[in-house]
């Protein structure tokens, strides 16, 4: 174990977790023979076999497993050693390693270049990806903070909220639902619906609210994309439930409406997730205080289409459902 290098462990590290030659070395951004020949080597200087081949796929043998173990655990030290040099050296520059849910790219944006403006010289890792790999990420250290909309269970994450976004039923404007008032979920059911993928925090919150009225929901298309859903309504497939912030432009220029439909909005809010007792780089402790702090005024200020705020925007959706004839739509904004 003496001869193994650390530019050996960190190559080991990242095909252990990966399980994919090709995949590591895309990340690591190096030949895949590179990789191979660094991982015989340790394979060598150790005396035993890490990975085993069955078929096209590798796996970590117990060996494997156990020095990943400790890998990984190496890694973290070695990134909050890091972070406390940094902090003792009082740089400004730095790394910011984000991953959010998939709806929060509508906004995420936004605050990173707001944040830029003050905080010059940093670079940032954004991973959008499922509430599964979110919650993986956070268990091993993999980013900064995550930004989800359903805040996990345990005591090891600290969560905390800093936006709403509730969740509103959307039609086209031509809809036979889009003049009537206060329309029954039991009535809103029987239209074709379009929902997120399997793992989405969204379709997860949906599925959740619908359970809790005792109302069964049957999707009539699954998407992967938001902007895919919102097509797909325009287009008349069917009925759909998105975060307000996603559709603001949609509803401007009247391609999409806000139904009046009983219960909802779905009040939903967009947190700040991280592990408990995160030692923190000093861009990125930078950050959560940004985001717990302005996010929300930042993003209700940010312009939409021809210039407008969000915030007029979101305004602007109301006034559809009040020029309907329509009750105002209870969001908060």
């Amino acid at each position: 174990m003496r001869n193994a290098t650390l530019r050996q462990l960190t190559i080991f590290e990242t095909v252990a977790r990966q399980l994919n030659f090709t995949r590591a070395a895309k990340e690591l951004g190096v030949t895949q023979a590179a990789v191979s020949i660094q991982i015989k080597q340790l394979e060598d200087n150790l005396g035993i076999a890490l990975f085993e081949q069955l078929g096209k796929r590798i796996y970590l043998t117990e060996a494997g497993q156990e020095l990943y173990r400790y890998c990984r655990h190496i890694n973290l030290q070695l990134a909050e050693a890091e972070t406390v040099l940094d902090r003792l050296k009082g740089s400004k520059g730095g790394q910011l390693k984000l991953a959010i849910g998939g709806a929060a790219k509508y906004f995420v944006p936004i605050l990173l270049a707001a944040f830029r403006r003050r905080w010059e010289g940093f670079s940032v890792t954004l991973n959008v990806a499922s509430r599964e790999m979110l919650l993986a990420q956070l268990a091993d250290n993999a980013c900064d903070m995550a930004i989800m909309s359903v805040p996990p269970e345990g005591d090891d994450l600290v969560a905390e909220p800093f936006l709403e976004d509730p969740l509103v039923p959307i039609a086209p404007p031509d809809h036979p639902l889009s003049r009537e008032r206060a329309v029954p979920l039991s009535r809103l059911v029987q239209e074709p619906f379009l929902t997120y993928e399997q793992g989405s925090e969204t379709r997860e919150a949906i599925e959740h609210f619908f359970a809790r009225q005792g109302i069964a929901v049957s999707a009539s298309m699954a998407v992967n994309s938001n902007e895919a859903i919102k097509r797909g309504v325009q287009a008349g497939l069917g009925l759909a439930i998105v975060p307000i912030h996603s559709v603001t432009l949609e509803i401007e220029v009247r391609r999409l409406i806000v139904l009046d439909v009983v219960s909802m909005p779905l009040p939903r809010s967009w947190y700040l997730i991280h592990r408990q007792g995160k030692r923190f780089s000093l861009v990125a402790e930078a950050f959560k205080d940004f985001v717990l702090q302005e996010a929300r005024g930042c993003i209700l200020a940010s312009p939409g289409k021809n210039g407008q705020s969000v915030a007029l925007q979101v305004e602007e959706a109301r006034a559809d459902l009040a020029e309907r004839g329509m009750p105002s739509c209870r969001w908060s904004s």
